[in-house]
């Protein structure tokens, strides 16, 4: 599926998604991504709010879609814009993203719905990842929210 392909792809306003830093003991959890944009690459999971959904509703049904674990939600990171334009400089891509981090609470991790593999990480992986570096920061800042409480 090409950049074009996606339904999301130049649309007339942003999406709103929303992210989540699951932890399980000192470990934190990727998704290896199933659709675009960032097809294949490693992420946090989450994805699109629904019509009538509150962010954090978000958080929990996508973390249970695409990992099949139930988490409680217990940080607001940040909002973060994805904002990726085409070679002719248009806006293909817009995405305001709320992330949240949240503390695992029951399931096995697999890969569900929109996830091609999954993985839980220690910190001292993080730089070796590739990580966007907006995710990097993200999970970064969660730890140290998480180390305060």
């Amino acid at each position: 599926m090409s950049e074009n392909d996606n339904p999301r792809s130049y649309l007339d306003y942003p999406f709103v998604g929303v992210g989540v830093v699951v932890w399980k003991a000192d470990k934190f959890l990727l998704i290896q991504r199933g659709k675009q944009p960032r097809l294949g690459q490693w992420s946090i999971p989450g994805g699109r709010q629904e019509l009538g959904e509150t962010v954090q509703e978000t958080a929990i049904r996508e973390v249970l879609e695409e990992t099949g674990l139930t988490v409680e939600v217990t940080d607001f990171l940040d909002v973060i814009d994805s904002i990726q334009k085409d070679e002719n400089g248009v806006i293909a891509y817009h995405a305001t993203l709320i992330d949240y981090a949240a503390e695992w609470i029951s399931g096995e991790a697999h890969a569900g719905s929109d996830a091609m593999d999954i993985a839980w990480h220690s910190l001292d992986e993080l730089d070796d990842l590739g990580l966007w570096m907006e995710t990097n920061r993200i999970i970064q800042e969660s730890a140290e929210l998480r180390n305060k409480r």
